[in-house]
């Protein structure tokens, strides 16, 4: 099986070097492709029996499965210069959210699918949103779905969920990540506890919190009553949080959207603007 990546930047080659690790693909199904030609030759080095290829033509030619790791406004011009060489057969990945399923079907043969990664990939855990167009059949969903579960735990989403779902998967994990910093900080601040001890800390509770809430058969609220002892410290400290984070998240949400409908504007423009160049 041919499996080709049209882009090897920070995603790119996040998700080629996970399902190497994790052994789902061999180097030799893999063909990659980059604008900048040292980047998928690292990669073919670190990995002997990848192929680094010149173009994204010679890549999507006669894959199975094609992932384009590219900009969001990149797609116009890669969709232009490929679709020749694809056909009915074959399933194209987006991995950007902005770019809808409609705009690829509307512009190339394949059989479409979004599938949505998060860095969590890297240590073989965390969500893969996954959202199918109209031409993927059940099987394909299967081989997908196989594929993202060897690196992830694959849940299959509306494409009108895909920034508030990727908000969680995909943002999230730069989000909690700050917030730990700045509790660590402070904690180092007001009390002395040394900065990379805190953040030791909090990685290792993040950690097991995780495994609470996926195996271990807690809720938040449960997870929440069984520490909070009513007129206790961690009681106190919910209390704080409650007051201030109140609005918080509501805010974060309406940014995050904002952004989003500007990205989608961006691109409807770049999508038309190279419809009428051909």
């Amino acid at each position: 099986m041919k499996v080709a990546f049209i882009g090897t930047g920070s995603m790119g080659s996040l998700l080629i070097e996970a399902f190497l690790r994790s052994g789902a693909l061999h180097p030799h199904f893999i063909y990659a492709s980059n604008r900048s030609r040292e980047k998928a030759d690292g990669l073919a080095k670190r990995y002997p029996g990848l192929r680094a290829v010149s173009s994204n033509v010679e890549a999507a030619a006669g894959s199975q499965i094609i992932f384009l790791c590219v900009r969001p406004l990149d797609y116009p011009l890669i969709l232009a210069e490929i679709a020749d060489v694809l056909d009915e057969n074959q399933i194209v990945v987006s991995i950007t959210s902005p770019v809808q399923i409609e705009m690829l079907e509307g512009r190339i043969p394949c059989k479409i699918a979004k599938i949505i990664p998060s860095i969590t990939h890297s240590a073989l855990s965390g969500a893969s949103l996954c959202i199918y167009g109209q031409r993927i059949l059940p099987e394909d969903r299967l081989l997908l779905e196989q594929l993202m579960s060897s690196i992830s735990e694959p849940v299959v989403i509306d494409e009108s969920e895909t920034r508030i779902a990727s908000d969680i998967s995909s943002c999230g994990p730069a989000f909690i990540a700050f917030i730990l910093q700045e509790w660590a900080e402070a904690a180092a601040r007001h009390t002395g506890l040394e900065y990379h001890h805190a953040i030791r800390l909090g990685a290792e509770m993040l950690h097991g919190t995780g495994k609470l809430l996926t195996g271990g058969g807690f809720s938040p609220e449960e997870l929440q009553r069984r520490v909070a002892v009513p007129g206790g410290v961690t009681a106190e400290g919910i209390a704080v949080l409650r007051a201030r984070l109140q609005h918080v998240f509501s805010a974060l949400i309406e940014t995050t959207h904002r952004k989003f409908e500007e990205d989608l504007s961006k691109l409807d423009q770049s999508f038309t603007k190279q419809a009428g160049q051909v």
